[in-house]
């Protein structure tokens, strides 16, 4: 596993000003951006071990159920995944929690709690944002306390045998599924307003499973 933590010192808070983020990411070895001016997405590969990945998949599977979205469309093939939330006291999840939070600046106090999703053949998660709309009418109930999503950490842990990848339409960029890649992305532009550059989906699997974990951060602490 490729060692992509700095020295341990201050955090970089909520990430509402992701620039400190970015620099932070860019810096370190194994990190690469994704070239665009529209938005900041970041990559790197073995971020987490094949033991760890191994490990959460099978916390995923204890505690799986179909996934939801916040604000209905009325397409109920909209998102076909299962969603699970992870144990915050099991020692695992706290160790891919303090990981995100060594690589990335961002305070753990403004983090959702970790989630793993998993796609069987023919899933996926059609074209979305993770911030939620300001207009959206589940705005003030999603976001009153902690505020919008500002950084989306994700890491994939497994490679399906076809199919599963991430794809980034606004920049033509698509992202295949490996066991312990990282992907992560400001939800937001330099101005703070939400970014819809950030639109991506997650592909059907056409063969085998695919499961990842997700982490989503708040400008405000987590309540």
């Amino acid at each position: 596993m490729t060692d992509l933590s700095l020295s341990p010192g201050a955090t970089l808070g909520s990430g509402l000003d992701g620039a400190p983020i970015a620099a932070r990411l860019i810096a370190q070895p194994g990190i690469q951006k994704v070239p665009s001016a529209k938005l900041d997405l970041f990559v790197a590969r073995g971020f987490l071990s094949p033991e760890q990945c191994a490990g959460v998949i099978e916390r995923i599977d204890a505690v799986r159920r179909p996934s939801t979205i916040a604000d209905s469309n009325g397409d109920a093939s909209y998102r076909t995944s299962e969603t699970g939330d992870l144990d915050p006291t099991d020692p695992l999840v706290i160790a891919v929690e303090a990981r995100i939070a060594a690589v990335t600046g961002l305070d753990g106090a403004h983090g959702e709690p970790l989630q793993g999703q998993r796609y069987a053949v023919g899933q996926e998660f059609k074209g979305h944002t993770d911030y939620f709309e300001p207009t959206g009418r589940d705005y003030q109930r999603y976001c009153g306390v902690a505020g919008n999503r500002t950084w989306t950490v994700m890491v994939y842990l497994n490679a399906p045998e076809a199919g599963g990848a991430t794809r980034f339409k606004a920049v033509d960029k698509i992202i295949h599924p490996e066991t312990g890649k990282m992907v992560a992305w400001n939800n937001r532009r330099a101005d703070g307003s939400p970014n819809p550059a950030t639109l991506h989906q997650g592909m059907k699997v056409r063969s085998g499973v695919k499961y990842v974990i997700t982490k989503w951060f708040r400008e405000k602490p987590w309540g």
